[in-house]
């Protein structure tokens, strides 16, 4: 019992040790353009705002609605098709708590993990040809690009978040991505990923204040086939703003890496493919 203690209290270390800032958003600014009930409350439900182009806006500050999402994208019931070196490493770091989560050293979640940590908003900024991603947490952002151009068969500069393009399928927002960097998880239990990762995402905003997610992982030197997340539900944060949020120094880590190294079994190979 007292080790189980222990292991949670670690894991609360790493989750609470990497955000610096509160989460809460303080900020009440009425916005224009907001559709409101008789009380003058953001109305939610009101119709999905449209683009002059008659196209779905997908802009706003949003959060994800469930945690659950964060911590695991394979839907419920389900397994990824995991590779016998990723199921290995995922294994792994399912029983080490994911304490050396790449958060754990101020690095930046990956696509899609940094939309859906729960308690931290991120926002989009849809714009003719170009929308941008920003993110609350650690201030990063991504863009996608829906200018026209086609997404490289390799990059000679893989990044955490990719590079996307973008298309609309009808009223759904179509993001490929490719060119990530070896390191980032897809979620906080550790599915790994390689180079070779592909993502597409599909938008939808079922109204004004929900939107609705899903990604497909396609990654061959991962998993033995492609596979699709569980579709992950946002509410749009009305009357605020972004506030900054920045990993400082996670000084909790050096105490958990002494203690998990300890428990390895020497020679054990933990690593895989990062």
């Amino acid at each position: 019992m007292k080790r189980f203690r222990y292991l949670v209290l670690c894991s609360l270390i790493v989750l609470l040790g990497t955000s610096a800032t509160a989460v809460a958003q303080w900020l009440s600014l009425p916005l224009p353009g907001t559709p409101r009930t008789p009380d003058g409350k953001p109305n939610l439900n009101a119709a999905t705002p449209r683009t002059a182009e008659g196209r779905p806006d997908l802009s706003g500050i949003w959060r994800a609605d469930s945690q659950r999402w964060n911590e695991n994208l394979v839907p419920q019931g389900a397994d990824a098709p995991m590779l016998p070196w990723a199921a290995e490493l995922y294994k792994h770091r399912v029983e080490t708590y994911g304490w050396d989560r790449p958060e754990a050293y101020c690095m930046p979640h990956g696509v899609p993990d940094a939309m859906t940590v729960a308690g931290i908003p991120w926002k989009i900024a849809q714009m003719p040809g170009l929308t941008i991603l920003l993110f609350e947490e650690f201030h990063k952002y991504r863009q996608i690009h829906t200018d026209g151009r086609q997404l490289r068969a390799d990059s000679d500069q893989p990044a955490w978040y990719g590079y996307s393009i973008g298309r609309w399928e009808g009223d759904t927002f179509v993001v490929e991505t490719a060119g990530f960097k070896e390191g980032s998880w897809l979620d906080n239990s550790g599915h790994p990923h390689t180079e070779a990762l592909r993502t597409t995402e599909r938008f939808r905003r079922v109204n004004f204040g929900h939107m609705e997610v899903d990604v497909t992982i396609d990654d061959p030197k991962a998993y033995s086939r492609p596979w699709k997340s569980d579709t992950m539900r946002f509410t749009l944060q009305p009357d605020t703003e972004l506030l900054e949020h920045l990993c400082e120094n996670n000084r909790d880590l050096p105490i958990l890496e002494r203690y998990w190294r300890g428990q390895e079994q020497p020679g054990a190979s933990t690593k895989g493919k990062q």
